[in-house]
């Protein structure tokens, strides 16, 4: 059966995602110069939600009445394998921007579109980078935008939680913001990032209670804490 789905996801959904995939980059290019901010969200929730119907892979959101749309955040998520961005760009229901690596910047016309809508790209291989990134996040949460983070940095490649990075929990604490965790369990299963193939599945996004930071601040350590315990609360244990 395995290699059945080998061949359909090769010779039949592979060249269909990339037709969709440059046709939602271009739309998001365009769009942009209207309304970046509807144009940055809702064509590529749609392309999210097609990689998951094509390939044969669930998502399930758990607690989704913990959060409020007119409320911006700072989600954090673990980060277990390729289908988290499409689970979370598809099925969040919540508007956001991404903190990316700059090298994705890099990809033809997809990181064009990433830029043209406004996600920040994370550059941390000079102060001086690192300063622009957090500015650049500083604008977009200065505007009601809320943000996704993966914490880790990258993919996992053992399927357990890596350590987390502070960065998001800085600007958290700076424009006292609430921090959401996001548990993403089965992505791993579906295509961990030592492989191409996709095995079919199902993935659940458990968001939990929103963490407030102090009104003193100073409480990064906590928050990361925090949300890093409330994410494994969620996970099988390892």
């Amino acid at each position: 059966m395995k290699y059945i789905f080998a061949i359909y996801q090769w010779c039949i959904v592979a060249p269909i995602l990339l037709i969709a995939t440059i046709i939602t980059a271009l739309v998001t290019i365009i769009g942009s110069y209207l309304d970046s901010e509807w144009w940055s969200y809702y064509p590529p929730m749609l392309w999210s939600r097609l990689w998951c119907a094509l390939l044969f892979v669930r998502v399930e959101v758990k607690n989704r009445h913990l959060i409020n749309k007119d409320t911006s955040y700072v989600f954090v998520a673990n980060h277990q394998g390729a289908f988290d961005i499409f689970s979370i760009y598809g099925y969040l229901g919540h508007p956001f921007k991404w903190m990316m690596r700059k090298g994705l910047a890099n990809f033809p016309l997809v990181g064009t579109a990433c830029q043209r809508a406004g996600h920040i790209m994370v550059d941390t291989h000079s102060p001086e980078g690192l300063k622009r990134t957090m500015a650049d996040a500083e604008r977009k949460l200065s505007r009601g935008m809320s943000l996704v983070v993966f914490p880790e940095g990258r993919r996992t490649a053992t399927g357990r939680m890596g350590t987390f990075k502070p960065g998001a929990y800085k600007l958290a604490v700076e424009f006292n913001l609430p921090v959401v965790p996001i548990t993403i369990d089965g992505s791993y299963r579906v295509m961990p990032r030592t492989t191409f193939n996709v095995r079919p599945g199902k993935i659940v996004l458990t968001l939990h209670t929103p963490i407030m930071p102090s009104p003193e601040g100073h409480d990064t350590a906590r928050l990361m804490a925090e949300s890093r315990d409330a994410i494994a609360s969620a996970l099988p244990p390892e």
